[in-house]
């Protein structure tokens, strides 16, 4: 893409191109580790090629989960698009038909149900990509209510409805499908929304920021209204995940005068947010799952420990830190998005690594929740 990011966007730059939406700003967390009942599993990789990066992932069972992301991210020409899924035995890439100019990255997935998956980011043509998936083949779905410069960075699944969100020149979008039908929500003022979720039962809330503090639309019945949030001047949101309808937290961050960020993250109770209490130095935070029982999980980087694979935990009254294995050779490892499998307790990370040279590595990172371990 060649057009300016805000700074809200935090875009990595080099040969010309513009990584967008991997990279949120920095947040900070309690570094107090959790219980070590609670294990990493061995890291791995869906193999892209050169220079790739995962950006989202989401499962439906041990043997079905989808991950979305970026080959060749450093070429703003080259770069493509990818859709890659486990059966659980293998990481397989998946293609995407009646598309003839391709993605140029993807950012996030949701699925529906195992025979309804949904994929949305960025196409070489200028407009925003859209795909959806039967559980074997995706096809690009051309929805004429989007324009060439509109932007989708999240999207979120439950059968009979999806909603992708995103900006329209400078307003916060919102495009649902419900049914056959489609519907392009712009909400009133400036602003982008990155992340977003949807409860079976018609719910809904998306996440983001105006520029100067955070925001958030919720879904009640078939319309979407921003809603009040803590004043927090600088701050931002970037993911959110609906536990119950009187459960769901947002994470994101606070931006300093010194070029620091603080951490955001608030929770829902049904009525209203409040502010959940996180510390820590330079950590950064992507996204966020929960087991619909109260515990969450989420995803990030701390970088100073970068080398190490790194998760939060909020169980409703504490935040703690989840540690993985440090590398003796220096990389960075950045878990952009994570999701929970309630079969078998386990939640799944996915993002890259960057190795000393500058070279993207995607990586798949498990952890074992406590008392539970994966078969």
């Amino acid at each position: 893409m060649t057009r300016r990011l805000p700074r809200r966007a935090l875009a990595l730059c080099a040969g010309g191109l513009l990584l967008t939406a991997f990279l949120p700003p920095a947040a900070h967390a309690d570094p107090r580790p959790v219980s070590a009942a609670e294990a990493w599993q061995a890291p791995t990789s869906t193999r892209l090629s050169t220079d790739g990066s995962l950006s989202d992932v989401v499962g439906v069972s041990a043997s079905d989960i989808w991950a979305v992301g970026q080959e060749s991210v450093w070429d703003i020409w080259q770069s493509r698009g990818a859709i890659t899924h486990w059966n659980g035995s293998a990481w397989a890439e998946v293609g995407i038909r009646n598309d003839p100019t391709g993605a140029g990255l993807l950012r996030s997935v949701a699925a529906a149900s195992p025979t309804q998956v949904w994929a949305v980011g960025e196409g070489h043509d200028g407009l925003p990509y859209l795909a959806v998936g039967s559980g074997s083949t995706f096809d690009r779905v051309v929805v004429d209510k989007l324009h060439v410069g509109d932007w989708l960075a999240g999207v979120a699944a439950v059968p009979g409805r999806m909603a992708a969100v995103g900006r329209r020149g400078e307003q916060p979008l919102i495009l649902t499908q419900n049914g056959a039908k489609w519907k392009l929500t712009q909400l009133r003022g400036k602003g982008t929304l990155y992340g977003v979720a949807l409860s079976g039962k018609g719910d809904g809330l998306a996440v983001g920021d105006t520029g100067t503090g955070p925001l958030v639309a919720r879904l009640t019945g078939n319309r979407w209204k921003q809603i009040s949030v803590p004043a927090v001047p600088g701050g931002y949101l970037r993911d959110v995940y609906f536990d119950s309808p009187k459960r769901a937290l947002a994470v994101g961050g606070v931006y300093q005068s010194s070029g620091e960020v603080n951490p955001l993250i608030l929770s829902w109770n049904g009525k209203r947010w409040s502010r959940v209490k996180a510390s820590g130095d330079d950590v950064r935070l992507y996204g966020v799952t929960g087991d619909r029982k109260g515990r969450f999980w989420i995803s990030g980087v701390d970088m100073e420990r970068p080398g190490e694979a790194f998760l939060l935990t909020y169980d409703g009254h504490a935040v703690k830190a989840v540690r993985g294995a440090d590398s003796a050779a220096p990389r960075t490892i950045r878990l952009q998005s994570v999701t929970y499998l309630a079969s078998t307790g386990t939640v799944w990370t996915v993002g890259h690594v960057v190795d000393a040279s500058g070279r993207y590595t995607d990586v798949v990172e498990r952890f074992g929740a406590a008392g539970r371990t994966e078969p």
